[in-house]
């Protein structure tokens, strides 16, 4: 999701790269769970993110939404899933009694990300401390790729790129699509990326059919789309 902030306002003024030590330590958040509750609609999941919840839960994309756990939102103008907060509770459907993640080997990337935040440059992106999202103040030093916990993080970074850029072409499509046509696409890429199993058991497997499903889709939809 775009947000049109002014990036002083919302950092320490730097940004870092996923080798550089940042304050991000919570010292296993001692209990807290404020950034589990309230968050809204603002958990998007990127596909990488379903298939980790599907491998750790159980449960496909349709189990996923039945069971509440995720829902649809509207991003940028595309049509992505994001984390259901529970109604009663305005919290993480996978927040436990303890105010615990339950599914915090397998949780999705903007939680492993917190209190971090990416900022895209042409060609790449770089991290940023987020100083007024995580409620402890005395956070200790350490290095974003152990923060992370992603095995091959080069070669996420790189999948998540792919996916932000293949995000902005769609939302430079749809700027030139009428109704019925824009509804074609953001279909389609919700069932193309989300809804159809990636049939692999580790992260090596996804990238290279996340590679196949995207060069599948780049052929087909021939990107940019143009409506006149």
């Amino acid at each position: 999701m775009k947000r049109n902030v002014d990036l002083n306002e919302i950092s320490d003024g730097r940004l870092y790269s996923s080798g550089d030590m940042v304050k991000a330590d919570c010292r296993d958040c001692k209990g807290c769970s404020a950034c589990c509750r309230g968050m809204g609609s603002s958990i998007i999941l990127d596909p990488m993110d379903i298939w980790r919840l599907g491998q750790g839960t159980g449960k496909d994309f349709a189990a996923l939404m039945s069971g509440n756990d995720i829902e649809l939102g509207m991003a940028d103008g595309m049509v992505l899933p994001n984390l259901k907060m529970d109604g009663e509770r305005d919290a993480c459907p996978f927040l436990d009694a303890e105010g615990r993640c339950s599914v915090h080997a397998y949780r999705p990337g903007l939680c492993r990300l917190f209190p971090l935040g990416r900022y895209y440059e042409e060609g790449g992106f770089r991290y940023f401390i987020q100083v007024h999202e995580c409620r402890e103040k005395n956070r200790g030093k350490v290095k974003i790729k152990k923060w992370l916990g992603i095995p091959d993080l080069r070669s996420y970074e790189r999948y998540i790129l792919r996916w932000h850029d293949f995000l902005n072409s769609c939302g430079e499509a749809l700027d030139t699509l009428d109704r019925e046509k824009t509804g074609i696409l953001t279909l389609y890429v919700l069932r193309k990326f989300y809804e159809t199993p990636y049939r692999v058991s580790d992260d090596s497997g996804f990238y290279a059919e996340f590679d196949i499903r995207m060069r599948e889709t780049e052929e087909k939809l021939g990107f940019g789309i143009q409506e006149r």
